[in-house]
């Protein structure tokens, strides 16, 4: 058996007036997952535990099969473990973005989706002066960064209150900084930061661009090495491949034991290469059981409160991912494929909700259930429900009908 899982990230949304209150998944083209819901089976799953804060990194461990209640430290070591930064057991890693920040208000989550060349000079740069025995920083890709704070460090860390800059566009900074066990540092770190970065060449530059400047880090994210069972022998495959131009996802792909595949031309944003995504889990099936294969661009087109963009990203990862391994595999036997974004990151509100989310499965052994089409809508009349998102893998792998 074959077994692929295609998350369009931040997919779902609610029903939006100018759309004749149909939601970007129902607005969109989206001739293959339609196919899916007419020949296998829909439901919906929570991705999200109550009492969990709404974000990719807790859907994604869910989605995985594994309970974020038992296994979820923080978002930070996830990618840590991608960027091949080794934790100790008393390291805490936090994501460290590089944002706009406007007089009193952050005004760009992304810093303008800000080149890895150029953020990498950024972070170097705050490592030097801001890096010490205790706190380094590590370059990511785009905005996206680390930093661990190191044994000897602020006790507690882990503990401090920290908010995703994504949340908090437009709002005033003062309000959002980090509370809590070893706040002080973490704020301080942020605001001399500010400082520095503001007087970088690379920032002046983009002002004279009109671009937005990466002018302060952002830290949040927080938490220490988890410890994951191997993926490949829960399931009893041979072999396990995740696509992703995502540090938390390629992150996870390696704590459980997968290959990550890195996708030439795949920004984790609009432009990125869904056509090669596509070939690179076909060329992997090929030796292995098992791929993976996440897009991130519909969540960055609900963040930024983009609805054309939204539903152009959904229409792509329809025909360009979906529909070319559609093509390799529906008239072949021995295989499944499960589709879903991982949350909901609505257009109208620029952030995650934990809302249950639709998903599609089609492939050996699935009857066909004869809905209508791949949406929110049409998944809530679906009996397959499932409150604890990490039992929807196992189902996925074994019990599917």
């Amino acid at each position: 058996m074959k077994y692929i899982v295609l998350v369009c990230d931040g997919m779902a949304d609610y029903p939006i007036k100018e759309l004749g209150e149909r939601t970007p998944m129902e607005a969109a083209k989206t001739p293959n997952m339609d196919f899916i819901a007419r020949h296998g089976r829909l439901g919906r799953v929570k991705t999200i535990p109550d009492g969990f804060t709404p974000g990719s990194d807790v859907a994604q461990i869910s989605i995985f099969g594994y309970d974020p209640k038992r296994y979820y430290t923080g978002r930070g070591p996830l990618e840590a473990a991608n960027l091949g930064v080794d934790l100790e057991d008393e390291d805490v890693a936090f994501r460290c973005n590089l944002v706009t920040a406007s007089g009193e208000r952050l005004t760009d989550y992304s810093a303008g989706h800000i080149s890895s060349q150029e953020a990498g000079i950024l972070i170097k740069f705050i490592d030097e002066r801001l890096g010490t025995n205790h706190f380094k920083f590590y370059p990511g890709v785009s905005y996206r960064h680390l930093m661990v704070a190191k044994r000897g460090a602020e006790e507690h860390l882990e503990n401090a209150r920290c908010k995703p800059p994504h949340d908090i566009t437009g709002q005033k900074i003062a309000v959002n900084l980090p509370k809590g066990d070893g706040a002080a540092a973490l704020i301080k770190l942020m605001e001399d930061s500010r400082e520095l970065l503001a007087k970088h060449e690379i920032n002046q530059v983009r002002l004279d661009l009109k671009e937005n400047p990466a002018n302060m880090i952002w830290l949040w994210g927080q938490g220490k090495r988890p410890a994951m069972a191997n993926f490949l022998d829960r399931y009893g495959l041979g072999g396990g491949s995740v696509i992703s131009a995502v540090d938390l996802i390629k992150g996870l792909g390696k704590l459980i034991g997968l290959e990550v595949i890195n996708v030439p031309g795949a920004t984790g944003y609009y432009d990125t290469n869904y056509e090669g995504k596509a070939r690179a889990a076909l060329a992997s099936l090929e030796k292995n059981d098992f791929v993976f294969v996440h897009v991130e661009a519909a969540d960055e087109a609900g963040h930024n409160g983009d609805l054309r963009e939204k539903i152009t990203a959904i229409e792509r990862f329809d025909q360009l991912v979906l529909g070319k391994i559609l093509k390799a595999f529906k008239h072949k036997r021995n295989f499944r494929v499960l589709v879903l974004p991982d949350h909901a990151t609505p257009v109208g509100l620029k952030t995650h909700t934990a809302d249950a989310v639709p998903f599609g499965i089609f492939g050996e052994g699935v009857v066909a259930r004869g809905f209508l089409n791949y949406s929110e809508k049409e998944a809530q009349k679906s009996d397959l429900y499932f409150e604890k998102g990490h039992e929807l893998m196992n189902y996925f792998m074994k019990e599917a009908n």
